[in-house]
């Protein structure tokens, strides 16, 4: 009988022995935590609004639940970081149960102060978590940037600098008689269904080093290039005198807008060495309006890369206009990417306005795409039409009717235009592109330098397109 006894104690001794060891299952150094990333960090984000909030898994290995006897914030309440713990939205809390082989989630945010400098300033932090009297912490980073707030406002005339960037909330509005000019190297970021109308005048005087960069206010690295984020440009109808010169507006849901149909007379704009990209809707939508575009690209348009609706004047020379997506923005289109018309119907009245084309010229362009046919030209014969392409590649069918063949001069139709890589944005030509050496020589003379300040004149002959492609020499 004693010895089953002096058994059956051994055995319970064991046990215990052995509970007691997972209980305190951890890592060489005693640790008792594991976490998804050992930094939380944020990108660029605005001083004084809050930023998206990002999460933390912590996990439980172990095969017992664990409590937590702490977690909190190494700053308190004076860091720029905030928590949600499991729910529970505080910066320090108590005797946290995981129970084994399960996480928790830990949600943090980051409003950093306005420092008042035009640099990036850096905040940084750390969660602390102690398990059993072993401390264990997860580093928090964040860089923010001051900014010029223009929130539903109507502006006088105005200089928009470098210094900081402009962030604008809802709109900002140019009246009649008022100018806004914008330098070198400005910035002008804008808020979820935020848009820059002009009744007056705008001037944009972007340079090849510094670009002027009209954007969506979201700065992690997924939304880079997501459509409709603001709602873009637009040039209302009385508005004369426009440039935009080597400018980027991106990620909007219409990028330029020129001319409303509901005002009396048309907007009117020089467009030059601009990029348009990633729009939901539409790259340029202008309507009875007039337009000087050269150098410029238009891609990555979710349905119309260029409508010119209800007549107008027109002259767009070296201009690529690309219809291709990434996997951001999945392949929907069935619109052309360059549509001409000198009409418009009200998709909600159904009443149909009909306006004079005076004037639609293509020079040395490329009008490419994934679908057949790239190109639509669209008249009423109420109004007047006069529209021309002299040394362009089209993206047409070999069956494609063209409804007048004379207004097509040294057509390259049905010919792909080997750009370098349209589906990451680089719209160059390769070295065995067709649109090599092909273009006009008076329009390259009129444009003597691409959209990269490269000499168009300086080999064989001008290439068709936004871009030059100079072979090295062997």
């Amino acid at each position: 009988m004693r010895s089953l006894i002096k058994a059956l104690i051994v055995v319970l001794v064991f046990a215990l022995l052995g509970s007691c060891q997972k209980e305190h299952e951890s890592d060489s150094n005693g640790k008792m935590l594991s976490f998804s990333t050992d930094t939380v960090a944020f990108d660029t984000i605005f001083t004084s609004i809050g930023s998206p909030t990002k999460n933390l898994r912590v996990y439980n290995s172990t095969s017992n639940p664990l409590v937590v006897s702490s977690i909190r914030l190494g700053g308190g309440d004076n860091s720029g970081f905030r928590l949600n713990v499991n729910g529970e939205a505080s910066n320090e809390v108590f005797n946290v149960e995981i129970p084994a082989r399960d996480s928790i989630f830990i949600f943090v945010e980051a409003t950093l102060n306005k420092s008042g400098s035009k640099q990036l300033m850096v905040s940084e932090d750390s969660i602390l978590f102690r398990v059993n009297g072993i401390e264990q912490k997860v580093r928090l980073f964040a860089c923010g940037q001051d900014y010029k707030l223009i929130r539903s406002e109507m502006l006088k005339t105005t200089t928009w600098t470098k210094e900081k960037p402009y962030l604008v909330y809802n709109y900002a509005f140019v009246d009649s008689c008022q100018t806004l000019t914008i330098e070198p190297g400005c910035t002008i970021y804008f808020h979820k269904n935020s848009g820059l109308f002009i009744k007056g005048t705008l001037i944009v005087n972007g340079s090849l080093a510094e670009p002027v960069v009209f954007k969506g206010d979201r700065l992690e690295s997924g939304f880079a290039n997501l459509p409709d984020q603001w709602n873009g440009i637009t040039l209302l109808s009385g508005s004369h005198n426009n440039f935009i010169n080597h400018s980027v507006i991106k990620n909007a849901n219409i990028g330029l807008q020129v001319g409303n149909i509901e005002k009396e007379g048309f907007a009117s704009v020089e467009l030059a060495n601009t990029r348009i990209e990633n729009m939901s809707w539409s790259g340029i939508w202008a309507m009875k309006s007039k337009i000087l575009a050269y150098n410029c690209v238009i891609a990555n348009v979710g349905y119309y890369n260029t409508a010119l609706l209800l007549g107008g004047d027109y002259q767009f020379y070296h201009t690529t206009f690309a219809s291709y997506y990434s996997d951001l923005t999945p392949p929907l289109r069935n619109t052309e990417t360059v549509t001409i018309s000198n009409y418009l119907i009200n998709s909600t009245s159904g009443t149909k306005y009909i306006g004079d084309l005076n004037r639609a010229t293509f020079g040395n362009c490329i009008i490419s795409g994934i679908n057949r046919n790239e190109l639509k030209i669209s008249m009423d014969k109420q109004g007047s039409n006069n529209y021309f392409f002299d040394h362009c590649l089209i993206q047409l069918s070999d069956t494609f009717k063209l409804p007048n063949p004379d207004l097509f001069v040294h057509l390259l139709r049905n010919a792909p235009p080997r750009f370098i890589n349209p589906l990451k944005g680089n719209y160059e030509l390769d070295t065995l592109s067709i649109a090599k050496d092909g273009g006009n020589y008076l329009y390259a003379k009129s444009y003597p330098l691409d959209l990269k300040g490269i000499e168009r004149n300086a080999d064989a002959g001008p290439d068709l397109g936004a871009f030059e492609r100079v072979e090295k020499k062997k």
